[in-house]
């Protein structure tokens, strides 16, 4: 018996990265970008990209129904634009996001990409900081009631000085609003975090 098989949404963003760390680890990395990619997926990455692109994409490719179903029946994680599409409540998309996640989420809230930057972030379970590289990056403004918090961004980069929440954990969806540095993504080469700062 094999081990998972993961689906790597592959229509626009950085699924490279990802697709190159799940394989570092060993892990069968399948690219997602018709409706026939997500049989067999055991679960599934919606990477960091752009939201309203990704959205108007998964209609082009007949991918929102079969990943709708998709994403209420198994695990999910979605990175920056990924978590935009999972939550609940988000505006100036140009449909209704997944609904997986019961999130609400502004887009672009630190601004523009000339305001992207790395911090470290508080993982609460892990006892620890990870890196993470925000572009363009959301903020999840709320989250709904069975939804945990498992990780915070401090206040120094926070709109108004208050701390943001930054991953969700309802189970079998994650929503992570940052993109793990390639420090952290062994794959990875400049990777995400040289992206920005050219």
């Amino acid at each position: 018996m094999g081990g998972p098989r993961v689906g790597v949404l592959s229509l626009q963003g950085d699924f490279a990265c990802h697709r190159a760390t799940l394989e570092a680890l060993g892990v069968e990395a399948v690219r997602v970008t018709l409706p026939r990619d997500l049989e067999g997926a055991d679960a599934l990455i919606l990477p960091g990209g752009e939201s309203t692109t990704m959205m108007r994409l998964l209609a082009a490719t007949g991918l929102d129904l079969p990943l709708l179903a998709f994403v209420r029946e198994r695990p999910v994680l979605g990175t920056c634009a990924g978590t935009i599409l999972l939550g609940t409540r988000v505006q100036g998309l140009p449909g209704p996001p997944l609904g997986a996640l019961d999130i609400e989420v502004a887009r672009n809230a630190y601004g523009r990409q000339i305001d992207s930057f790395s911090a470290e972030v508080d993982v609460e379970p892990l006892g620890r900081r990870v890196h993470g590289v925000f572009i363009r990056a959301p903020r999840i403004l709320s989250v709904g009631p069975g939804v945990e918090v498992v990780a915070r961004l401090g206040t120094a980069h926070a709109p108004g000085g208050r701390e943001s929440r930054w991953e969700c954990a309802p189970g079998a969806s994650w929503g992570c609003a940052f993109i793990p540095s390639s420090r952290a993504m062994p794959g990875c080469t400049p990777g995400s975090s040289a992206r920005w700062r050219a």
